[in-house]
């Protein structure tokens, strides 16, 4: 049940260190390449590859629905988290084209959405519970359902790794599950639901004031299950596809393969996994800061630099699949920029 405390893999030293000093001797001057340098660096030392690539990124998108729409809490019905696992499948979807763009492979994976069952070719469909509870009245999983998400987002790892992946993005989609993240947030953060919540799906100002009286509301309704514990706020307040992205990101920590976090559901996942294993952190890069509410305090939190500021808030893990460009980029100049020595230019550091 608690594979999840098990040690990660430590990033290689000695790749870092000679990625480091190829930077000193690139035909340019000392760190003015900035974020660029760093994330050729850190993905040299994630991959024990002074020469870092992400020539085949993975991309996993999970699902599920959340018991606390009974509360009235975002834009859309809940019957578009069906609908848009098709549009994954199918190419129509925002993360489908970035995958084509970057030839990504593209996962998706129904860890328990709402209604019938269903064929859609292309989507793994895993029906832990058809949608979680409402966490307004009770707990939204039990511990054993939590776990079995989490294991949904390890086997996601696993295959990555197996199939060659050299770069980890998890994506979600779940109508509600902004407002789940929050509580999540609230819990780990120890803030209320005044710090951490937002729009979401666009709703409306009167809206929010109640989506925030909801959360706070669970909030006092499960403090003393959860006390400090992160796995038990995941399972109070959380959903099967936030657990999900937990697993996968301590699993991908463990066995070695970097991570590109996405906004703020992705944001709350990544520190859930964080303060179940600490280790996991470092796997970590920021793929861009969204324009949801509390995502800045969640960054803040996990010590994070994102790659980009683009104002987005659409999920899918969107904004992790914009930034790979920027990391292909960061690879690209730190392997294919001359040296001093190679340009025959004079500096100080031929």
């Amino acid at each position: 049940m608690s594979w999840w405390l098990d040690a990660c893999k430590a990033p290689s030293e000695t790749a870092k260190n000679v990625a480091e000093a190829r930077q000193l001797q690139l035909t340019k001057p000392t760190g003015s390449l900035s974020e660029l340098e760093r994330t050729a660096v850190l993905l040299a030392s994630l991959q024990n590859n002074p020469r870092p690539n992400i020539d085949y990124p993975w991309i996993t998108i999970f699902a599920g629905d959340h018991g606390v729409m009974e509360e009235n809490i975002s834009a859309y019905p809940q019957a578009v988290t069906r609908q848009m696992l098709q549009n994954f499948t199918t190419g129509g979807a925002c993360i489908s084209v970035i995958a084509r763009e970057y030839n990504a492979t593209l996962q998706v994976i129904d860890c328990g959405s709402v209604g019938d069952t269903y064929d859609y070719k292309g989507v793994e469909r895993h029906c832990i519970m058809p949608g979680t509870a409402n966490f307004a009245k009770s707990v939204a999983m039990t511990e054993a359902q939590c776990a079995e998400a989490m294991r949904l987002g390890a086997e996601s790892a696993d295959k990555a790794y197996r199939s060659g992946a050299s770069i980890y993005v998890a994506g979600e989609m779940g109508i509600g599950n902004t407002c789940s993240a929050s509580a999540v947030a609230c819990f780990l953060l120890n803030e209320p639901a005044e710090q951490l919540t937002g729009v979401g799906t666009g709703i409306r100002a009167e809206q929010l004031a109640h989506k925030k009286n909801v959360i706070d509301q669970a909030l006092g309704l499960h403090k003393d299950y959860v006390g400090n514990d992160a796995f038990r706020a995941l399972c109070a307040v959380g959903g099967l596809e936030i657990a999900a992205m937990t697993g996968a990101y301590i699993r991908c920590a463990q066995i070695g393969l970097p991570i590109v976090v996405d906004g703020f559901i992705s944001s709350a996942s990544a520190l859930v996994a964080v303060r179940l294993n600490p280790q996991v952190r470092e796997w970590m890069l920021f793929g861009h800061q969204s324009a949801e509410y509390g995502h800045v305090r969640l960054l803040q939190e996990l010590k994070a630099q994102p790659l980009l500021k683009l104002n987005l808030r659409l999920g899918e893990g969107s904004g992790a699949g914009a930034a790979l460009g920027l990391i292909k980029l960061a690879c690209s100049l730190h392997n294919n920029m001359a040296t001093f020595a190679e340009a025959a230019v004079i500096g100080e550091k031929v």
